[in-house]
């Protein structure tokens, strides 16, 4: 009788620990857990939740000092990029712990956020209402996530941040023929302007393990999923380029081509980039009924450039 009365002692213990965690208050939730560790030194959901507050108490302790809103939330989106791999390591995740620290540390991140939605400055406020609506989408208020984002995306049209946290948003809806135009259209502007540690859906996530899994990271990956996108369908809705958008894609392949002729330049970045606009350039022939040779020359020029990506893409 006496292990069972320790032993839901344990379990309240643990869940009003939580609940502190749920309220970015990892200091009283670790107090919690230093009186249950006198009897449950070796359990492993408290060893877990406790190494959570620990990580985060320097953190939030450090927001007190902070006068800015704004500096507060990158503050927190920051950490929270240091708390995966920490939470990688652990041989046991307790996940009741790790929600409730998710849902602690985007609350505050958005309460931050939404005191400077008054922001004049318009590229300000896109990043302002881009990092909201982040926190919404961590949070699970997807309605609200794709409000901000779109406001974002109508402070600064065009960004390829704002455009991937929205695809993001509609696949986890459900809406993966949105989700798949915007995340092409994103990793089209800027690849390397994406944060991949703030993508949660299913669609973007096993296109990145996939990517990973042949070896490329952190820059050169951004610049690779594009390319497998395309080939392996995700990015499969397609749209038709106006004719001064042509006449960007041209200049950029130009530009690429000359910097490739350069020995010192990075090809391991700008092949990847290369072959990804072919594949838009190939797209608006095939939509403009060009003759077979604009096409084949650009098939050509993926082959001189990546003989096993041509395969994959002509078969």
């Amino acid at each position: 009788m006496k292990f069972d009365a320790m032993e839901i002692q344990t379990k309240n213990g643990l869940k009003n620990a939580i609940s502190h965690l749920e309220n970015a208050n990892p200091e009283s939730a670790k107090r919690i857990l230093e009186s249950l560790f006198e009897y449950e030194f070796e359990c492993p959901e408290l060893i877990f939740t406790a190494d959570c507050c620990n990580f985060w108490i320097p953190c939030i302790t450090q927001l007190s000092e902070i006068e800015n809103p704004f500096e507060r939330g990158e503050l927190l989106l920051t950490e929270w990029k240091n708390f995966q791999p920490f939470v990688a390591r652990k041989t046991y995740t307790f996940e009741p712990a790790l929600e409730a620290t998710e849902h602690g540390i985007f609350s505050c991140a958005l309460e931050n956020y939404s005191q400077l939605f008054d922001e004049r400055d318009m590229f300000q406020r896109a990043e302002i209402y881009r990092k909201a609506g982040l926190c919404c989408k961590k949070l699970g208020k997807f309605e609200d996530a794709e409000e901000y984002l779109s406001k974002a995306n109508t402070a600064q049209p065009g960004s390829a941040a704002v455009l991937a946290e929205l695809a993001d948003c509609y696949a986890l809806c459900g809406e993966d023929r949105n989700a798949k135009v915007l995340f092409r259209e994103a990793f089209f502007v800027d690849p390397e302007h994406i944060d991949l540690l703030f993508l949660d859906s299913e669609l973007i996530k096993s296109l990145i393990a996939k990517v990973m899994e042949k070896g490329y990271v952190g820059a050169v990956l951004q610049q690779w999923l594009p390319v497998y996108g395309t080939l392996l369908g995700v990015f499969s809705i397609k749209r038709e380029l106006k004719v001064q958008e042509m006449s960007k894609l041209k200049q950029e392949i130009y530009a690429l081509e000359n910097e490739l002729k350069d020995p010192s330049s990075d090809n391991a970045l700008l092949t990847p980039r290369l072959i990804n606009l072919y594949f838009w350039l190939i797209d608006y022939y095939l939509g403009t009924n060009n003759s077979n040779k604009p096409i084949n020359d650009t098939l050509l020029k993926i082959k001189i450039l990546d003989a096993t990506i041509y395969e994959l893409y002509v078969k």
